[in-house]
């Protein structure tokens, strides 16, 4: 199996800015502030960190070192519209990192923008929510045939650059304009049973992210993934064609890197509460509405999450290593052997800084 290997990380600085662009009466267009997160992730070619199994922390470093003249700055002084897409453009521009894939600036809990390899910028905003639902057409006992609820969360990608030529712009798409084209949806689905919805009869997450795209490509051409969390951990992404879902869980493990010379950090047995999240990529099942269904991941998956949970994956026979690359691959492989949809595995240390591995064959990167 052809694997793709990526390594990222992330930095956050606290800055305050203005957007001249904005009308003079939007909030935005006066002095305020945020707490700004960057990430990246890129394909380093073999020999880049000083050591295999290194690639992270440097990679952590060199980001840090990057945004760091805007931690507690006026990014006005940096670049005249510092918008969320600019800034990322900014970062870009100054990370001296081979391979990047992608770079995304996150202004606030539930809006940001990734810039894609060909810079292209999408453009994302996080809503929610609550509802009641059930499964119509699960087996019986199964727990989602009986009716429950859920507070949703959808995040719409919109690319900015579809139909327009790349480059810097004083302002693309304002998450206003998202908030508008959002809120008749928000209405028609908050504190509703979805199934009363023409159109949502079984309301799975692979359903409700295609109801959605149906709705909102119309007045927002720019739209290039929905994506819908069921719960905190699971949910799907659709983009107009093909479906997606992720299972979403923590792994409490100790770990050591065997190529790390003596007497470095990373040599030492040490530990990382690690974010581990499937992807997985199947057919929708016409009758059920989903790829795959959630608690099949969870029940299949399980043995292989009692290996790593809680154990120092350094005694694993087959575990090359203990980075975070080595790691997700293995996961690829053994949990193909019981999930053969799975198609990528991303493990992060912390928020935003680890390893996602994809079989080649896999679609698109998804942002978020």
């Amino acid at each position: 199996m052809s694997l793709s290997v990526l390594h990222c990380a992330s930095a956050g600085f606290e800055s305050a800015c203005r957007i001249p662009a904005l009308p003079a009466s939007h909030r935005s267009h006066g002095l305020h502030g945020h707490s700004y997160f960057a990430t990246v992730r890129t394909a380093l070619p073999t020999g880049w960190s000083a050591f295999p199994g290194g690639e992270v922390e440097a990679l952590r470093s060199r980001m840090a070192s990057t945004v760091a003249p805007l931690d507690h700055a006026l990014l006005n002084d940096h670049l005249p519209e510092p918008t969320d897409e600019n800034l990322a453009r900014w970062v870009r521009s100054r990370l001296d990192v081979p391979g990047i894939v992608q770079v995304g600036v996150q202004s606030t809990t539930h809006s940001g923008v990734d810039l894609d390899g060909a810079g292209h910028a999408h453009v994302w905003r996080r809503y929610r929510f609550q509802a009641a639902h059930q499964l119509p057409n699960v087996p019986a006992g199964h727990q989602c045939g009986r009716m429950h609820g859920h507070g949703f969360e959808v995040i719409l990608h919109a690319n900015v650059n579809m139909g327009a030529d790349i480059g810097e712009r004083d302002l693309a798409i304002d998450y206003d304009h998202l908030d508008e084209i959002w809120a008749p949806l928000h209405f028609e689905l908050n504190y509703r049973c979805l199934n009363d919805i023409d159109g949502l009869a079984n309301p799975t997450s692979e359903n409700i992210s295609a109801w959605l795209w149906q709705r909102l490509k119309p007045a927002l051409p720019e739209l290039s993934w929905v994506t819908v969390y069921e719960t905190g951990s699971s949910g799907a992404n659709f983009n107009g064609q093909s479906y997606r879902i992720w299972k979403e869980m923590t792994l409490d493990s100790a770990v050591r890197m065997r190529h790390a010379p003596a007497g470095h950090p990373l040599a030492g047995i040490h530990g990382h509460t690690f974010t581990l999240r499937l992807h997985l990529a199947a057919p929708l099942d016409q009758v059920m509405g989903w790829t795959v269904d959630f608690g099949d991941v969870k029940t299949l998956f399980n043995p292989i999450f009692k290996r790593l949970d809680h154990h120092p994956l350094f005694e694993i026979a087959n575990l090359p290593d203990g980075d975070a690359a080595t790691i997700a691959a293995w996961v690829l492989r053994e949990g193909g052997n019981v999930l053969p949809q799975i198609d990528r595995v991303d493990l992060y240390e912390t928020r935003g800084s680890g390893a996602i591995v994809s079989r080649a064959d896999s679609e698109e990167l998804i942002p978020v």
